[in-house]
């Protein structure tokens, strides 16, 4: 029985960056022998078991054989003849076939240290091909290693090419699909995580309402990069730059869905975009079951962002619709990130990265005098009921007249 680290914190290991999960795999050990020294046993796919101390995971060196479509059309054969080569051949990426031992010494059959050092992202066989979550995966490694200069082969972007034309891509559960997306908006550089996806042609398949906005014009004025598509790439590299939570950065990609349902007569404005998209930002919510709190903000980035550019222009009637809609009396929190969606929207602009958003001031500003209004003194008037809900409107938008008339940028 003999014990390996591998993947992912042997690869960062050797880049020299923080080591956070570990994987072992055990080769030349049964079901049996594993339970006996004190391991417990997860999940049922394959052998898996928990250590009896550390609680870190281990598995069982194992083959696997493609006998359906998607992530979970395989069969595993897990058995102690199986070798360490068998077990590294079946990983997505030589970067992440590579093994070590108790004493530091590397197992690296498919030459892994060898592309760590040319920062190059490549399949370890053409058995990558069997599984369409590695499309996702590879993508999510570009994003997260593209600041370190590593690119994608080329033999391995042919074979996501393959795997996004195939029909595979659509076989992939909801939940898996967005355990990836999640994960790879969150790294250094989310917006290469859409280019990959789109050079290999999986962003049509799985999210067509965002492939649609590349080659979509805006006007010049506004937009110095003009194609849609760019700009949303923008937006979404400063939410990254700007550490936004996952909630900012899905309504940064979703943000202007309705520009791609512009008819082209129209170009390049996009009147009432706002409302248009809304159909597609719900169809994305429920394609990938993605998390209420992602959910609504995206929906209401997407209805609301141009109000929170014109938010020193707005009545203040308008200005009392839009945090009433937000709620902003008991979700404080979600207003906020509104506004850092709109803050990034803004400076994903082609020469207007680092341009101040004085709107963001402004708004927190509303959102606090709104705030400030007591129930209390309506209540001792004798304001019950939907009468109490009308007075404390008015008293609402009275401190905002006042808010607006006396505010200084």
């Amino acid at each position: 029985m003999q014990i390996y680290k591998v993947g992912g914190a042997v690869r960062d290991r050797l880049l020299g960056k923080p080591v956070t999960d570990i994987d072992w795999v055990v080769v030349g050990a049964s079901t049996e022998e594993m339970l006996v020294k004190g391991y417990r046993p997860v999940g049922t796919d394959f052998p898996v078991f928990l250590h009896p101390l550390t609680g870190e995971e281990y598995a069982l060196a194992r083959t696997e054989r493609k006998t359906g479509k998607g992530y979970g059309g395989f069969v595993f054969h897990a058995h102690p003849d199986v070798t360490l080569e068998q077990d590294l051949i079946r990983r997505d990426l030589t970067i992440n076939a590579i093994a070590e031992d108790k004493n530091g010494q590397l197992t690296d059959p498919y030459h892994g240290q060898q592309d760590l050092e040319a920062r190059v992202l490549r399949h370890v066989s053409p058995a990558f091909a069997e599984d369409p979550l590695r499309v996702l995966r590879v993508a999510r490694f570009a994003a997260r290693y593209a600041p370190d200069g590593f690119t994608i082969a080329p033999e391995t972007l042919e074979l996501m090419r393959q795997l996004s034309s195939s029909g595979e891509l659509e076989a992939l559960t909801p939940e898996r699909s967005w355990k990836e997306i999640s994960r790879a908006l969150m790294e250094k550089e989310p917006q290469v995580f859409i280019e990959v996806l789109r050079e290999c042609g999986a962003l049509k398949v799985l999210m067509p309402e965002v492939d649609a906005l590349f080659g979509v014009p805006q006007p010049e004025a506004h937009h110095p990069e003009i194609d849609t598509g760019l700009h949303v790439l923008s937006v979404l590299h400063q939410s990254a730059l700007h550490r936004q939570p996952l909630s900012v950065r899905w309504a940064c990609l979703l943000h202007d869905l309705g520009k791609g349902l512009t008819p082209q007569e129209e170009w390049p404005r996009h009147i009432a975009h706002e409302h248009k998209g809304l159909k597609a930002i719900k169809a994305m919510n429920q394609r990938f079951k993605v998390p209420r709190d992602c959910q609504e903000l995206a929906l209401l980035v997407g209805e609301y962002h141009t109000h929170g550019h014109r938010a020193l222009e707005l009545k203040p009637s308008t200005l009392l619709d839009l945090l009433q809609s937000f709620d902003v009396y008991r979700r404080p929190q979600r207003f906020e990130e509104f506004i850092a969606a709109c803050e990034m929207d803004a400076r994903g602009r082609k020469g207007f990265e680092e341009r101040t958003y004085p709107q963001a001031e402004y708004l927190r500003g509303a959102a606090e005098a709104a705030r400030q209004v007591a129930v209390q003194p309506l209540l001792e008037k004798g304001f019950q009921g939907q009468q109490l809900g009308e007075a404390l409107k008015r008293e609402r938008l009275d401190t905002l007249k006042v808010y607006k008339a006396s505010y200084q940028l």
